[in-house]
């Protein structure tokens, strides 16, 4: 495991501010991101707010949370090109694979150039059975809705330290399954493209 540096809980940017100036990043300028910041925004998405609970930073039906979080490092200062999966109570990533792999996920999600030319890529999928057990289908709604949660913190929590984002939904479930070593269960339900704007 990868400790990541502690997340911030406060900041100068106002939540006004930062609602103001969000909008869907597709260019990005070339250059690494601080390991802070990538830290700082897996502790957006889904990081944990209430140890003794298990409260996280995104609301979640039932407190059931069904997302994965993983990172597609490509230039990150501090920590070397792969993919890493997100452990939100330890705050910490696991390696899964070495090597950049933005190339490969750009080309799972039919080419779309942003996804390669980010400095990280976070992928969401579900485990929709965690919530679909306690609500039978309407679970899989409950799931969207959570995913729609956590990207909107990824966002925000970006135009606050300077970066740019876009929510991809459109890949070969597939073919991003297996970069990012995704155990069978797991849905890949978005890509969030994250690097400085250009």
């Amino acid at each position: 495991m990868f400790a990541l540096p502690a997340p911030r809980f406060d900041s100068e940017h106002a939540i006004e501010k930062t609602l103001l100036q969000r909008r869907s990043i597709r260019e990005y300028a070339p250059g690494p991101i601080a390991l802070e910041a990538l830290s700082q925004l897996l502790w957006a998405a889904q990081g944990v707010t209430n140890p003794e609970r298990g409260f996280r930073t995104a609301p979640s039906a039932g407190a059931l949370f069904p997302l994965e979080v993983y990172a597609v490092v490509g230039d990150v200062m501090g920590l070397d090109a792969g993919v890493y999966k997100y452990h939100p109570h330890s705050h910490a990533l696991m390696p899964l694979a070495a090597g950049d792999l933005r190339g490969p996920l750009a080309k799972a999600a039919l080419d779309q150039e942003w996804v390669a030319s980010a400095a990280v890529d976070i992928v969401l999928a579900a485990v929709y059975r965690r919530t679909t057990w306690k609500y039978g289908e309407r679970g899989i709604q409950y799931v969207h809705m959570e995913i729609g949660a956590v990207a909107q913190n990824v966002y925000l929590q970006g135009v606050a330290l300077g970066l740019g984002t876009v929510f991809v939904g459109a890949f070969m479930d597939e073919q991003v399954q297996a970069l990012m070593r995704m155990p069978a269960e797991e849905q890949p339900l978005c890509i969030l493209p994250i690097g400085r704007p250009a």
